[in-house]
């Protein structure tokens, strides 16, 4: 058994690698529940262990240690010296900037479960509405088949990708499970989720559509 000691003194905030695993599949598990009940507050929160238990529903205070040990060896986790608050601003005017951050070309989307884009960054209107239709129809194709991907090739992933002849990703899409929710993020070539705003986009729709926990 492991001495695990508390940094009591740092608030906890997901990392963009750990906001993306507990978003981009519906499996559950304690440190996907922990991130997404972090990615439902207002502000990054002290680390206590009433809190951790709490929000990882692990009632076993060395269990608990345990995988916050994990989460932050895996940089899934990460402690601030001054909590983080998630902006407020309506989605119109915060979203497309967010979006613009997150591919090399600069062109991201948001789409929602039925195939409309909720904002876009550098896809001109008409390519933007086939890219969300298409995001849709992928991400239905997906869930009817993740049985085959996952448990016969062993392919643990939700995203695809339209490459060219060499196998780069000209277009991406990675759908996004927040609560009941889902959408899909379209994004033109290179992804760059490794970033902040990766986080910040995460926090501002789970705090909108996945409930506001505390």
């Amino acid at each position: 058994m492991k001495d695990y000691v508390l940094a009591e003194q740092l608030y906890l905030h997901p990392t963009p690698g750990g906001a993306y695993h507990a978003v981009t599949t519906k499996a559950n598990s304690p440190a996907k529940q922990l991130i997404r009940n972090l990615l439902q507050m207002e502000a990054s929160p002290a680390l206590t262990l009433t809190g951790l238990k709490k929000w990882s529903n692990i009632e076993d205070a060395e269990k608990a240690y345990a995988m916050l040990h994990y989460a932050q060896e895996v940089r899934w986790l990460q402690g601030l010296k001054a909590p983080l608050e998630c902006p407020n601003q309506p989605l119109s005017e915060i979203l497309p900037t967010l979006l613009g951050q997150l591919s090399s070309q600069a062109k991201v989307l948001l789409a929602d479960s039925q195939g409309f884009y909720l904002a876009t960054h550098g896809f001109p209107h008409e390519v933007a509405e086939e890219l969300s239709a298409l995001s849709a129809d992928l991400a239905n194709l997906h869930e009817r088949r993740s049985g085959l991907l996952l448990n016969n090739l062993g392919l643990n992933s939700s995203a695809w990708s339209v490459v060219d002849a060499a196998g780069n990703s000209k277009v991406g899409f990675w759908p996004l499970y927040l609560g009941k929710e889902r959408f899909v993020l379209v994004a033109a070539g290179m992804p760059r989720f490794n970033r902040p705003d990766f986080v910040t986009l995460v926090w501002i729709l789970s705090r909108r559509y996945a409930g506001v926990g505390a």
